[in-house]
């Protein structure tokens, strides 16, 4: 692309030299010949100390925040958000030809997106999806490295999308990429947040910077679909009154869209949905009263695309669900249970959900995160404790602390929980342990890992997959479905 389109509309100062631009980067590390190379500070280094460099390299042009004197340069009032801008520009502003939507918030996030995807798909649109587990350009499916990438994949993904004939992008928006201005530039026809709890501590360090993340994105939206019963999301919907707010409940009248007549099963939950001018009958086939936020949040952000209400009441019922999250594994002679829960927050949530409806004990497999927020693992303990019969502590992904020394900070409330417990630092063997525990009529809930087939241990990532392991333990017990 010709260095003059590239910066279209940009403000910059300097002279741009004559030629074209092969890529926009700012890891020093993907520099090749015609670049355009954009100095950022970070937290650990500097790139503007690479710029020199990078010109010896090949670069076209380098992009910095102050003057370097160098021969081919231009500055720019700020490099992240002139990255970002660079990158929807060499790509052709391909977000300006889809309908963006955005799902932020602690939990609910991929559901939400998937089961919002499924909605319009039943509507008869095709669309992209970006998010946690994968992303997905109209059927096809792409790994997924970022919940929400940086702009440069963000941009080629939109652009696969147009190609595809796409009219929505989802996205799930996280509060690092928000934090990061991952999405700056772009706007957002819909917005939408689910809640907010503890989580992310270690990159924001307080809640307030935590909800400021999150709450950034609705500066960026047309309309803002929010959760009511959130404290949160009470608050949000104060600070943003000059937008098109949709505010969605389960217990309040006031809201724009409410739950009527919830019915918690253990096959999902069942409910009224009810606007103003309508009331559709859904049954969600995921269990949990979470789930009928969860389900409230897409419809309410289908309906603010202006789907019918049949239509996302259809869609919401007839959904497949979503891998990894409160997916059933087995159920039969005891069930089996997989959720990517792994706050407090979500621990009790999926819980207390499902504990109404066992039969006999309810057991939970879980760990606390390496290097993360280290206060999450007493409350996930304390959590476990209020619905569990009894418990399996494990590692979830340990990095580079110590899993022993992780084990022991969650342990240290579980000792004086009077619920009888196990711990095995060792997740494969912890969780072949849980399932020789199971008889008739007990649940197994595998907290933690969900989607993620992986375990990052001491630098290094090894498989592990909880579908498969608990697949390969039923063969060898002579069980499966229909068995």
């Amino acid at each position: 692309m010709q260095l003059t389109e590239l910066f279209r509309e940009m403000q910059y100062t300097g002279t741009l030299p004559e030629g074209e631009a092969s890529v926009v980067i700012r890891d020093s590390r993907k520099m090749k010949p015609g670049a355009v190379f954009v100095c950022t500070k970070g937290a650990r280094y500097d790139s503007h100390d690479y710029a020199p460099t990078a010109l010896e390299e090949g670069a076209a042009l380098v992009v910095t925040e102050r003057p370097l004197g160098l021969e081919k340069e231009v500055v720019v009032p700020d490099s992240v958000k002139a990255y970002a801008l660079l990158c929807h520009n060499f790509f052709g502003r391909p977000a300006e030809k889809l309908r963006l939507v955005a799902v932020t918030g602690t939990n609910g996030k991929t559901t939400v997106t998937f089961v919002l995807k499924q909605i319009l798909e039943r509507a008869g649109y095709r669309c992209g999806l970006i998010g946690t587990i994968r992303s997905e350009v109209d059927k096809m499916e792409i790994p997924a490295k970022f919940t929400t990438p940086e702009p440069w994949d963000l941009d080629a993904l939109f652009s696969r999308m147009v190609g595809a004939g796409c009219t929505f992008a989802l996205l799930e928006a996280s509060s690092q990429a928000l934090a990061q201005l991952r999405l700056y530039g772009l706007q957002f026809e819909v917005g939408a947040f689910t809640n907010l709890t503890q989580d992310h501590l270690d990159y924001h360090k307080t809640m307030e910077n935590y909800y400021a993340a999150k709450r950034s994105l609705f500066d960026q939206t047309k309309t803002a679909v929010i959760n009511l019963d959130d404290p949160y999301g009470e608050r949000l919907i104060k600070e943003i009154p000059e937008q098109q707010v949709i505010r969605y409940s389960t217990s309040l009248d006031e809201a724009e869209i409410t739950a009527k007549n919830v019915e918690l099963r253990a096959g999902g939950v069942q409910f009224e949905m009810v606007g103003r001018d309508f009331i559709q009958r859904v049954k969600f086939p995921m269990p949990g009263s979470y789930s009928a936020h969860n389900a409230l949040c897409a419809g309410g952000a289908a309906l603010a695309l202006g789907i019918a209400p049949e239509i996302v009441a259809e869609g919401l019922t007839n959904s497949s669900g979503v891998r990894g999250r409160c997916e059933v594994l087995y159920s039969k002679k005891f069930t089996v249970i997989c959720d990517f829960a792994h706050t407090a927050d979500g621990i009790e949530k999926i819980l207390s959900g499902l504990a109404p409806f066992v039969r006999g004990r309810l057991y939970v497999l879980f760990g606390c995160a390496g290097e993360r927020d280290a206060t999450k693992r007493h409350a996930m303990a304390r959590a476990s404790l209020k619905y569990a019969d009894e418990i399996i502590l494990t590692s979830d992904n340990p990095r580079s602390e110590n899993p022993y020394h992780i084990l022991e900070d969650a342990e240290s409330v579980l000792r004086t929980g009077g619920k009888p417990y196990i711990v095995e630092v060792e997740r494969r063997r912890a969780i072949t342990k849980a399932l020789a525990l199971l008889g008739e009529g007990d649940l197994l809930v595998l907290c933690g890992k969900g989607h993620e087939d992986y375990q990052a241990i001491d630098g290094v990532t090894i498989y592990l997959d909880e579908h498969r392991i608990v697949a390969d333990w039923l063969r060898e017990a002579g069980l499966s479905d229909g068995n």
